[in-house]
């Protein structure tokens, strides 16, 4: 390859253009910025591997002046371009002296930051740079990021109608001659999703951990959940050891030696085709996540993230969304995570239809919107609420999801406030497990309170004691029912035959049990703390106890 044909890698000054000022924050700028980035290498504090040339070094763990002094002083002798450490940054002259001297630039992570994220978007940045400057409008003769034109290649070249999916076996494109395949694979192409049913066949014939785990084209035995239906030749589009997504071929028969290399062959073109696609896409999402997840942190970043967001200087609601979970154990994770992901993006196009300007990201298992209502501010709450409870509405019980509601706020720096108050009301919610109801904190406010009594307690390992401890240890040593009287004469309200009904015995048993109650116990029922206190320690005892 010549030297004005060598691929042009991302430079540091577009690394710090992309990823900088929520992200990645300059502490030492180097006078070498637009220079190209060598590789992207994490620091191991074991070994002294030598790096390539101006090497971008993710310094996990090194932390303090003079361990990131030291750390910038060998990176110096070996032309890297840039050290990055976690957030906040010593920055005593020692740091700041050494970085200068070594011409290697020292960023800060941000505290919410991950390193698996920065990593990956790293990679992803650099990876759209390396199929090179001669195929900046080409790859493999076809235009780049033009995926339906590149299926029609691969499946001209394969002889077999193919679809291009990512990792979440959503279509991305597909060729023709589709209907030289089956009906499965008509519906897989109308609802630009391969049907949960055939998912869960595949994942029980452990197709997709064959398909995962060779470099080579599978081929898979036609379905039998309907007739008619055909073999597929499927195989793993990678990028390194990085799984980007798959192409499906629908064949009669297994293949030929030929057939199977083509395929081989077509899949590395794919890969390019797709990071280039995702180098537009993809870094634009994962950038928009990070600055909703900064906004929400609140505090003086939380600014300059609602500004690139076209937010600043409007009133933000935040919400809060999540499946309910029913700790039954028969939930697929690989499954849920799916359901998130779609039930997001579902959730992002709703806001976006209803407040425009409203952003949104999937930050670990919730999604989190940022919503921006016009009109008066002290409505907004409910406003809010209101389109949540028609998104949750409109998407119906399939996929069990809660929404909680945070309060209006104007000042970015107050943010967390409304996210703070968002997570709260979701998480009753969510431990109450009723699907398709969305709540603002000052509706769930006491559960709320209770919940997090209760985190307390556990946390302090809080044994239970006094009236309570004395009925659960007569009930365990004579198989008794006090407990269970006591709870339904406090739901009662103290009504003799309202408990009785609700315990199911008749109201002079009951009385009697309650008589029993008081003296084994040692609790005057009369005295109003007293009540207060039982009520109060029965809920917040551990389930199980109950």
């Amino acid at each position: 390859m010549s030297e004005t044909s060598k691929p042009q890698r991302a430079s540091l000054s577009r690394i710090l253009n992309d990823l900088g000022g929520t992200f990645l924050d300059v502490v030492v700028a180097d006078v070498s910025a637009h220079e190209q980035v060598g590789a992207v290498v994490v620091h191991d504090h074991g070994q002294n591997h030598a790096l390539l040339p101006k090497a971008l070094v993710l310094g996990i763990g090194v932390y303090g002046a003079s361990d990131i002094a030291e750390l910038l002083r060998v990176l110096g002798t070996q032309s890297a371009a840039a050290l990055i450490v976690r957030a906040p940054v010593d920055r005593e002259p020692e740091v700041l002296n050494a970085a200068r001297d070594a011409g290697v630039a020292l960023l800060a992570l941000a505290e919410n930051a991950d390193w698996l994220q920065l990593a990956d978007m790293l990679r992803t940045i650099v990876a759209q740079d390396d199929v090179g400057d001669e195929v900046t409008s080409t790859l493999g003769g076809v235009a780049a990021g033009d995926l339906f034109a590149l299926a029609n290649a691969v499946a001209a070249l394969i002889d077999a109608p193919v679809t291009i999916e990512d990792r979440r076996y959503r279509v991305l494109a597909f060729s023709g001659r589709q209907d030289e395949a089956d009906a499965a694979r008509i519906r897989t192409i109308l609802d630009r999703q391969v049907p949960e049913v055939y998912l869960r066949e595949d994942e029980d014939r452990g197709v997709f951990k064959a398909l995962y785990q060779t470099e080579e084209p599978l081929y898979i035995e036609a379905s039998k959940i309907s007739e008619n239906e055909i073999p597929r030749l499927a195989i793993a589009v990678r990028a390194g050891d990085e799984i980007l997504g798959s192409i499906w071929a629908a064949v009669t028969g297994p293949p030929s030696t030929e057939r199977s290399q083509a395929l081989a062959d077509a899949a590395k073109l794919v890969a390019l085709h797709l990071l280039r696609r995702r180098a537009g896409a993809d870094v634009d999402h994962r950038l928009r996540s990070d600055l909703v997840a900064t906004a929400l942190e609140g505090g003086p970043k939380a600014a300059h993230a609602l500004g690139r967001l076209g937010l600043l200087g409007k009133t933000v609601n935040v919400v809060a969304m999540d499946i309910v979970d029913h700790g039954d154990g028969q939930t697929d994770p690989s499954r849920q995570a799916r359901e998130r992901q779609q039930l997001a993006d579902a959730f992002a196009m709703h806001l976006t239809s209803v407040a425009p300007r409203s952003a949104t990201a999937l930050l670990g298992d919730v999604s989190y919107g940022l919503v921006s209502l016009t009109g008066d501010a002290d409505q907004n709450e409910q406003r809010a609420k209101r389109l949540a409870a028609d998104f949750l509405k409109r998407t119906g019980t399939r996929v069990p999801a809660v929404i909680g509601i945070g309060t209006a706020i104007s000042d970015p720096i107050r943010l967390n406030e409304s996210r703070t108050r968002a997570d709260r009301a979701l998480r009753v919610l969510r431990t109450r497990g009723t699907a398709g109801t969305a709540a603002t904190m000052s509706e769930v406010h006491i559960d709320a309170l209770v919940l997090e009594l209760q985190d307390l307690s556990l946390a302090r390992h809080d044994p239970v004691t006094g009236p309570l401890s004395l009925i659960l240890e007569y009930d365990e040593r004579r198989n008794g029912s006090l407990l269970a009287t006591l709870k339904c004469w406090l739901n009662a309200f103290g009504d003799i035959h309202a408990a009785a009904a609700s315990a199911g015995v008749h109201h002079n048993t009951f009385r009697y049990r309650l008589k029993r109650l008081s003296e084994v116990g040692k609790i005057d029922l009369e005295n109003p703390d007293e009540r207060f206190a039982l009520m109060l320690q029965m809920r917040l005892m551990n389930p199980a106890v109950e």
